[in-house]
């Protein structure tokens, strides 16, 4: 009975808002942003950024999250040469940060589904199917998912963080898609401070919904080898070069801020969408070009 109704108040959830976010430990806002209470169920993070000021789509502040940390001690770990895994999915129930695990499945849903999934027919969506799922990933299939990826401050005061100092480090195309999800690490990452870094999940999907965009706060360390003395280069907007690859911005790149009231930082043709994939510049896997 209790397992049913924990079902129940998920999916309730799910359905109240189609938007995915990064689960693991070290985010900002895990149980929501109520301190007294751990919510199980939580989809805050998940909802998206549009149409703000930069005071409300800056690190999750139009709800708060800046201001709910993760416990002391606890840090997203980015192995330098490696790769991390996090739990992409449109509530925490579905994670194995919820409910000891017993929600999860191989989608960031719930759900159990046989492959491909695709939408039912040309410009259409996956929500556009007879069962209504999959509008939190906004895409038509994987080969549409736009692209997500993480950037690193080595600040650890999350109000010393900037667009200059906050550096995209690594992309994966065609996510989201499944729940877990694996990101690379450039080896030449230096150590974070003793308090760690901040680090924040990046997303701007392509059509099937609202055009807005992602950012998640998250309190991050680099573990392994991590001897290098190299420094990231102040991060440059990325610019449009889907049509030419030499009007990519090389080197160390911002996050994209898109379709905002203010602090946008680039700009895409008529009807286009800028994405973390090669249209804005970025590579799948680790971004190596990053450092001074």
């Amino acid at each position: 009975m209790l397992r049913s109704a924990v079902i129940l108040a998920a999916l309730a959830a799910q359905h109240a808002t189609a938007h995915t976010a990064s689960w693991n430990k070290g985010m900002y806002c895990k149980g929501g942003n109520d301190t007294s209470v751990d919510d199980q169920n939580t989809n805050l993070v998940v909802n998206p950024l549009y149409q703000l000021r930069k005071d409300q789509w800056w690190q999750q502040r139009d709800r708060g999250c800046h201001a709910v940390p993760p416990p002391d001690g606890e840090f997203l770990e980015l192995p330098a040469g490696g790769n991390f895994t996090t739990e992409l999915a449109n509530n925490r129930a579905f994670t194995t940060l919820s409910h000891d695990g017993n929600l999860v499945s191989a989608w960031g849903d719930g759900e159990e589904r046989e492959e491909p999934w695709v939408a039912p027919g040309e410009g259409m969506c996956l929500g556009d199917n007879p069962d209504g799922r999959g509008g939190e990933l906004h895409t038509s299939g994987v080969e549409k998912a736009a692209g997500t990826a993480w950037a690193i401050s080595y600040e650890s005061d999350l109000g010393k963080v900037t667009m200059e100092n906050l550096v995209v480090f690594s992309v994966r195309h065609h996510t989201p898609w499944k729940r877990e999800t694996t990101y690379d690490v450039p080896a030449d990452l230096p150590p974070c401070p003793e308090e760690g870094c901040y680090c924040a999940w990046l997303w701007i999907p392509e059509g099937c919904g609202e055009p807005n965009m992602y950012m998640q706060n998250h309190r991050c360390n680099v573990t392994g080898t991590t001897t290098s003395t190299k420094k990231l280069a102040p991060a440059k907007p990325p610019r449009w070069c889907a049509e030419d690859a030499s009007e990519c911005v090389k080197g160390a790149k911002q996050m994209m801020a898109w379709n905002q009231a203010e602090g946008n930082n680039v700009v895409a043709p008529h009807g286009q969408t800028p994405m973390y994939n090669e249209r804005m510049g970025f590579k799948d896997g680790a971004q190596n070009d990053i450092f001074v």
